[in-house]
């Protein structure tokens, strides 16, 4: 394989990109107006949509002499019917595991807050007397509805818990802390979704590939080529090349367009950079697919349509779209989805282990992806 070579097909591939109108809408045009659409529609909205349930996670720290108050106010979390509670021994702990998404919320019950408690129901009409704490809350900066749904409810079971279900509203020695996550940013519905416009746009390099090898195909370039002396493994890692750095402007360009319109990603240079490496691994696993499609179509239109058959369950399930996470499991684009919520909103270090396994899962599927469709290519699609 001679370098050369390669490089002399990848500005082939590359100018045929720019100068083909189709081509250069999907792969540079559409993630550009995809963004401004989502975030004309979606940049002044809050929150919204709905779960089942949320984890809390309870950090103890009571040092009261009766435990009964923090065993029922524990009791009360999971009588809601919404809230699963999920003990903690450290505060520390539990703040990983709400950077790494694997909690919705952390709840810190203070040393005081048995006797604070006590002192209350002693002496109601006196708050001289009452022994006043704050309860620790924070809440999962990923999510678009925990910060609306989790504060009140903690807030009800925290009433529930003095007064029984019959839960007055009056003063308190006890209140609930401003959730730390929340407070930090306000973040609208169209941030949310930008960790999916990323998967979104390199989805669609599936297509791509599938309509230049068809194409190439039914014009003869390829049997052409075929008769220099230019080896099939060189136009093939010259088209990877080619959709390598498609892959990482598209990137650039939804990355740029989303800070125009308001989104701040919660990620230094390097998260950043890591967030560029694991959409490339997305790309390379697209690129793969392109080839199995081109392999088995007979015309680049047919091409097109057979395309979806890969780009729908990972826009279906693996992108900003509501999907079962045990469904979305089976695409490569939940992982990126994952990984870069985690890394742009939640602000979890690059060392998280569930950032770190969903890049190992997208690099391997990619690597498998693409040596499955350079295989099957070269053995059915060649013409």
């Amino acid at each position: 394989m001679r370098t050369r070579r390669v490089t002399t097909l990848v500005v082939k591939e590359l100018k045929k990109l720019i100068r083909e109108p189709a081509n250069l809408f999907m792969a540079l045009i559409f993630p550009m107006i995809l963004t401004v659409a989502f975030g004309a529609a979606f940049g002044g909205l809050g929150s919204g949509g709905t779960d089942t349930t949320y984890t809390v996670g309870l950090v103890d720290l009571d040092a009261s002499v009766s435990q009964n108050w923090a065993d029922s106010f524990k009791e009360g979390i999971s009588d809601t019917g919404v809230l699963v509670v999920a003990k903690y021994e450290d505060n520390e702990t539990a703040h990983a595991d709400l950077l790494q998404g694997k909690i919705d919320s952390i709840v810190i019950l203070p040393e005081d807050f048995g006797d604070s408690v006590d002192s209350f129901l002693a002496h109601p009409a006196d708050p001289s007397l009452w022994v006043n704490t704050t309860l620790g809350l924070a809440v999962d900066q990923g999510s678009m509805i925990v910060g609306a749904v989790v504060p009140p409810l903690i807030q009800q079971v925290l009433a529930s818990t003095i007064f029984g279900k019959q839960a007055m509203t009056v003063a308190l020695p006890l209140t609930i802390g401003t959730p730390a996550q929340v407070a930090s940013s306000h973040l609208t519905q169209f941030d949310y979704m930008v960790p999916g416009l990323f998967a979104y746009s390199a989805i669609f390099v599936t297509m791509l590939v599938a309509q230049a090898f068809s194409t190439e195909r039914e014009q003869g370039l390829l049997r052409r080529i075929s008769m220099t002396p230019t080896s099939s493994s060189e136009v093939i890692v010259s088209q990877v090349t080619a959709n390598m750095i498609t892959g990482a402007i598209q990137v650039g360009i939804v990355y740029l367009v989303a800070g125009l319109m308001g989104f701040r990603a919660q990620a230094s240079a390097v998260g950043i950079a890591y967030a560029l490496t694991i959409v490339l691994f997305l790309v390379l696993c697209n690129v793969g697919f392109g080839l199995i499609t081109a392999s088995i179509v007979k015309s680049s239109g047919a091409a097109t349509g057979l395309s979806f058959a890969f780009i729908l369950p990972q826009m279906l399930l693996g992108t900003f779209v509501p999907a079962s996470r045990e469904i979305a499991r089976f695409v490569p684009s939940h992982y990126v989805t994952d990984a870069l919520t985690s890394l742009f909103l939640r602000g979890a270090p690059l060392s998280s282990p569930v950032i770190m396994m969903d890049l190992l899962v997208v690099a391997v599927v990619g690597v498998v992806a693409a040596v499955v469709g350079i295989a099957v290519f070269q053995r059915f699609g060649r013409g």
